[in-house]
């Protein structure tokens, strides 16, 4: 996995050279001022902390430099990301409760019965609902099979992808993530209703009850 402080989007470039510029212009002010109270006092500043400036001053500047070598390389290549330990690992978006990952995604597909993975494939989207069908056409390709049966976590759940796996013939079983809060508030959400097409409306499901929802201060 590449470090995420070698690699670098265009973002993340502009604000590390701004922060450079800015620090070596608070270096440049305190050498400048050093010079003022030497033709004010004659006093001169500790020859330590003048050698500390300069050094600083100068070790910016290369790493201004770097970076700029950095951003030429992406103008030239047209690369939105460069990593420089793995130049093929990129910063991927996982979920909102995890940061960015630098690195990859590996999808696997594995044959149920022998437990064996069967087809993988490397991505560089932190997310999976885009390789459900991809991964469940290279599975069966790979095990010369006519039919499989598709079984994926929520996570893979799009029904784009669904149905490109219905229109190659593989069934999918992959269950839906519930992202309605309605029942945690108190009221019905959608699972609770079912759709009765001659009337053309939804009927709440029998034995489908309200959550108790109480105020503060309300008892049972």
């Amino acid at each position: 996995m590449n470090a995420k402080a070698k690699n670098y989007t265009r973002g993340k470039l502009r604000q590390k050279l701004s922060d450079i510029d800015l620090a070596i212009v608070r270096y440049l002010g305190e050498l400048d001022r050093a010079d003022e109270v030497y033709e004010q006092t004659g006093t001169v500043m500790p020859e330590a902390r003048m050698e500390r400036a300069l050094c600083k001053v100068q070790h910016l500047q290369k790493e201004a430099a770097r970076y700029r070598s950095i951003e030429k390389r992406m103008d030239e290549t047209g690369e939105a990301q460069v990593s420089l330990s793995d130049p093929d690992a990129r910063s991927m978006a996982t979920t909102p409760r995890m940061p960015r990952v630098v690195g990859y995604n590996v999808q696997t597909a594995v044959d149920a019965e022998n437990h064996l993975i069967v087809a993988h494939e490397v991505t560089i989207h932190g997310y999976d609902r885009d390789a459900l069908s991809m991964m469940a056409l290279a599975a069966r390709e790979a095990m010369a099979a006519d039919q499989i049966e598709a079984v994926a976590d929520k996570g893979y759940f799009k029904s784009e992808e669904i149905l490109a796996c219905e229109e190659a013939g593989i069934s999918v079983v992959v269950p839906k993530p519930q992202t309605s809060n309605a029942r945690a508030r108190g009221r019905f959400d959608k699972a609770d209703f079912a759709y009765d097409a001659k009337t053309d409306t939804n009927l709440l499901v029998a034995g489908a009850a309200s959550p108790a929802r109480r105020t503060k201060g309300e008892q049972a």
